[in-house]
């Protein structure tokens, strides 16, 4: 078993789990700069700019995750690869849209043909986490906006009568405050994206689902010289093990979050912490 467990397939399998941690680590904070941005826009005088900010909040959190995922990763690198067609093949003369080919000249494609395979799975990773971003933007933007809409008016109009402008009532005042309120949403967020990450094999991403469906199906010689039954249950059971220790340990940081936000605000768990100090 020891060795069963330390063969080359196996590794990749291990290192899939690092996949899965990069790709909440970078999402998270890109997914957080997207809302944010939505989150601005949709409460901007601006109409045009609040319309924007409301439509995409609106849109993608209608449309099935695994539809947009499906669709919008073909959409970008489609998008990405016409881009580059366009400037560096101007002469073309034949169409993109081929009945339902999509054609562009080689040195158009992405990535070319002749490059190695770790700038394959690099660009498919890349495109997985901007859609990541994308899609959990969305939601992050819904719920900051709802943070921002809760942080009691009377705040702002205060900071205002002292003579604070505009955006500095907004950097000191509001986004200070909008954290607290916003925090168990995003909590629950990060949960939701944890779960989501086993949509990296719809992404063309080798992801720890990809191997334990492998690797725990029938043996072959094409994943490993030691033959076995059908042991999808049991690497299956292994992701279980990871994906509930990881949520309890994110439970954990959060609440300690919360804790430290809460201090010195006028909300319930605020409240409770002033009562304590005083008991």
């Amino acid at each position: 078993m020891a060795c069963y467990l330390t063969t080359g397939k196996h590794s990749n399998f291990y290192v899939a789990f690092g996949t899965v941690l990069l790709l909440l680590a970078i999402t998270a904070p890109a997914a957080l700069l997207f809302g944010f941005g939505g989150a601005i826009a949709a409460r901007s005088r601006f109409f045009p700019l609040a319309w924007f900010g409301k439509i995409y909040i609106a849109i993608v959190r209608g449309v099935p995750d695994i539809a947009f995922f499906l669709f919008f990763v073909i959409a970008l690198d489609q998008a990405f690869e016409y881009l580059r067609h366009r400037w560096k093949c101007p002469d073309w003369l034949e169409p993109v849209r081929q009945g339902n080919d999509f054609v562009v000249c080689q040195a158009a494609k992405l990535p070319l043909s002749t490059s190695p395979q770790w700038m394959h799975e690099v660009y498919g990773f890349s495109l997985a986490v901007l859609t990541f971003a994308i899609v959990y933007g969305a939601f992050a933007a819904n719920v900051l906006y709802g943070a921002m809409q809760a942080v009691p008016r009377a705040q702002l109009e205060t900071a205002e009568a002292y003579g604070m402008s505009q955006r500095q009532t907004f950097w000191r005042i509001l986004v200070p405050q909008m954290w607290v309120y916003a925090l168990p949403g995003l909590t629950n967020l990060w949960m939701i994206l944890i779960k989501a990450t086993p949509l990296l094999f719809l992404l063309g991403v080798e992801d720890i689902v990809y191997w334990a469906r492998e690797l725990g199906g029938t043996a072959t010689p094409r994943f490993t010289d030691y033959p076995h039954g059908d042991w999808r249950m049991w690497y299956f059971l292994a992701l279980l093990v990871f994906y509930l220790g990881f949520t309890k340990l994110s439970e954990a940081v959060f609440a300690r979050i919360t804790e430290r936000l809460s201090h010195g605000q006028a909300t319930a768990a605020g409240e409770a912490q002033r009562k304590a100090a005083h008991a």
